[in-house]
């Protein structure tokens, strides 16, 4: 059948790479380069696994910037475009989600079915629904890792749809068909729930860095080695070895305004964790921040902007709350980022060469 997916990120290239192995799968986007990479089979974001699949694998996969061409005939219209969070709304902004709803409702695809892959607020889907008076649309949430998308969507911890009607398990098991995890449980719940799965996991994953990176904090300021009582710590089945490095803080797309979404969600709700979540993150960076200013160095190098090893993104990466403190010190920042082609970034010189930086860096 075909399937047109919305958005070419890692969420919509991991899924069409996965699903066009025995659809027709066609990516929609606005970005003429992305869509261009594609149509000759170049991954535009970073992950080995859908690299090997566009050299390896006969996948029936395209990509246009023309909607009709996308969406007309599709059986599935799978939205993935990103959903920032808005400070002054203080949500998510889901003007791209619902852009593409009325584009379906006005081409009246009323056979198509529209799966939100997109992070969204907890009631969204139910307005959606009331509002384009439309009952074929559903939440299905992703819970994948930059730089091994396809990988989570290959061997999926869990696979969860907001539908609990046939058209919802009949999606499901298209992607359990997909998966080589042969024991991945299905579960079909009410669009509301789905959605706070989404939020309620990545504040929960955010929890745990904020943790270990406040033990991390202890530790420094007290002269305790950190690595001992994290493993120590760690070791208790209940408590995992695992997702527990003590870092700049958390950072990158999702985490950061997953958290803040969930705790408007509170707004009428008695809280304590979910706003400490937040607070604690941006203690770290301050901390981490005036370390660094205690050392009094000459000239501060960032070494790379990414969120972490194996990804290409450095968007909303924690260092950059962490070089936005160290600008107000009036400090003179360097940073190395090969991935980035210009010369400067938000007016910081970028150096090429990895000797010359190390060279002019007094601290890095």
């Amino acid at each position: 059948m075909k399937i047109a997916i919305v958005g070419i990120g890692y969420v919509g290239l991991s899924l069409s790479t996965l699903l066009s192995q025995n659809n027709e799968v066609v990516l929609l986007d606005i970005i003429p380069k992305k869509v261009e990479m594609i149509n000759n089979k170049i991954s535009p974001v970073s992950d080995k696994d859908i690299e090997d699949f566009f050299k390896k694998k006969k996948l029936n996969l395209r990509a246009t910037l023309n909607y009709k061409d996308a969406l007309e005939n599709a059986k599935y219209i799978i939205i993935c475009t990103p959903t920032n969070y808005d400070t002054d709304k203080n949500s998510f902004d889901t003007s791209s989600v619902e852009d593409t709803i009325k584009k379906v409702k006005s081409m009246n695809l009323n056979d198509s079915i529209i799966v939100v892959k997109s992070t969204i607020p907890i009631g969204f889907i139910k307005k959606m629904k009331l509002k384009y008076n439309m009952n074929n649309i559903f939440f299905s949430p992703e819970f994948l890792r930059e730089g091994k998308a396809l990988y989570d969507n290959l061997y999926p911890s869990r696979i969860i749809v907001g539908d609990k009607t046939k058209m919802g398990a009949d999606f499901a098991n298209i992607l359990k068909k997909l998966s080589l995890n042969d024991n991945v449980k299905i579960i079909l719940m009410d669009s509301d729930e789905a959605e706070a799965v989404k939020l309620f996991s990545n504040a929960f994953l955010a929890l745990r860095v904020a943790f270990f990176n406040e033990s991390d904090t202890y530790s420094e300021a007290n002269n305790l080695n950190a690595q001992d009582i994290i493993e120590g710590v760690s070791l208790d089945p209940r408590i995992g070895n695992y997702y527990n490095n003590p870092s700049f803080g958390y950072g990158g797309y999702c985490l950061t305004k997953d958290t803040k979404q969930l705790l408007a969600s509170y707004k009428n709700v008695p809280q304590n964790i979910i706003k400490s979540i937040i607070d604690s993150n941006y203690t770290r960076k301050e901390y981490i921040a005036n370390k660094i200013i205690e050392k009094k160095p000459r000239t501060i190098g960032i070494y790379r902007l990414v969120m972490k090893a194996d990804s290409d993104n450095f968007r909303d990466s924690a260092i950059q709350d962490i070089i936005e403190i160290l600008r107000k010190k009036e400090n003179e920042i360097i940073v190395y980022e090969p991935s980035i082609v210009s010369d400067n970034f938000n007016g910081l010189k970028i150096i090429r060469s990895l000797s010359e930086f190390k060279q002019k860096s007094s601290v890095i």
